[in-house]
């Protein structure tokens, strides 16, 4: 964390990010934070962007998670035409991080 604060807008702090061979520090900032409904976030290191994590009750009772990002990359990562090539590859990596994370929750249950 960079910030004192641990939750909630404002607070920063950097994370390790990698994406097959590519390693790099993402500095985040919470831009959004309602407890049990959404979190937003910006980034701020080598690639930018924003995105949130939202979770929504479904009409069986369940909850609904999702991710949304949108991202710009560097001149030297291709810029935009680097993030449409990358997008695909980043689409697979999230859905495969998506799926981890869900069997995490499902298996706490």
């Amino acid at each position: 964390f960079d910030t004192d604060q641990t939750s909630g807008v404002g607070t920063s702090f950097e994370c390790d990010t990698r994406v097959g061979p590519v390693r790099l520090t993402d500095h985040m900032t919470i831009t959004e934070w309602e407890p049990g409904r959404v979190m937003g976030v910006r980034h701020t290191g080598l690639v930018t962007g924003e995105g949130a994590f939202t979770l929504t009750a479904t009409a069986d009772g369940r909850t609904r998670f999702a991710w949304h990002e949108s991202l710009r990359f560097p001149w030297w990562m291709g810029g935009v035409v680097g993030g449409a090539a990358g997008a695909p590859v980043l689409e697979r990596v999230w859905r495969g991080n998506l799926r981890r994370l869900k069997a995490k929750v499902e298996g706490a249950a």
